[in-house]
């Protein structure tokens, strides 16, 4: 088949950035907001208050989930800046000891050492930064680190995550409201996993599992406390 024939692939890890972000704000968001308002409701306390302090906590999870992500992903960001700023000062200084550098890479990678002193020489010639980066510090444009979208993805997707359950809180009849959290919760990460792991092609089954056990545990706790905490009171 000619070159010009050739269809661009699309591979899944090109989604690891965004979709890291934003499965974690939405997971954290249902369970965190469904345990919270299970945990108050078991506590005997007014639907009314119940929303409340759901509203309460989507507010401040998500800005937590933002501002947690925009320091932890910045951190990475300045550690390769520092990285590439070191490699970029090697490369000024010692050229030829960086060819060798890259060079052995390759070989160690299973390339002839002729060809792979060939292959880091035209490397090097178009782009000697880029070359190292990615191939000796595994800095790419796929994993670079960035800040923003990771803060913006996570406040968004929890956000949202954190709707389902309040709005269960808004259609649920008083005596009922924490069952039909609890167990819309469950379905609302059933489907979440499921996505996430179509998403990122992963094994469905096997994420469902492993993010609705997880939810249900706190949300049983945390109903356990609140049951707990409003008998004495």
């Amino acid at each position: 088949m000619s070159p010009l024939h050739l269809q661009p692939e699309s591979h899944l890890v090109n989604r690891i950035g965004w979709l890291r972000a934003a499965v974690l704000g939405a997971n954290d968001g249902i369970i965190s907001t469904a345990s919270l308002i299970v945990g108050v409701a078991a506590a005997a306390t007014a639907q009314n208050a119940v929303l409340i302090a759901g509203v309460a906590g989507l507010v401040a999870g998500a800005m937590a989930m933002a501002a947690g992500e925009y320091v932890s992903v910045s951190s990475q960001s300045d550690s390769e800046r520092a990285d590439l700023a070191r490699e970029r000062k090697e490369l000024s200084e010692n050229p030829a000891f960086e060819l060798d550098e890259l060079a052995e890479i390759y070989v160690k990678r299973g390339v002839d050492q002729v060809l792979a002193r060939q292959v880091a020489q035209q490397l090097m010639a178009k782009d000697a930064l880029g070359a190292h980066a990615r191939d000796e510090l595994g800095i790419s444009k796929t994993t670079t680190a960035r800040p923003v979208q990771a803060a913006l993805a996570s406040a968004a997707s929890f956000t949202v995550g954190a709707a389902m359950p309040l709005l269960m809180v808004v259609v649920s009849p008083t005596g009922s409201l924490v069952p039909i959290v609890f167990a819309a919760s469950l379905g609302f990460l059933a489907l979440l996993g499921a996505i996430g792991a179509k998403v990122g092609g992963a094994k469905i089954l096997r994420a469902t599992v492993r993010v609705t056990f997880w939810g249900a545990l706190a949300m049983a706790l945390t109903a356990g406390i609140g049951k707990l905490f409003g008998t004495v009171v």
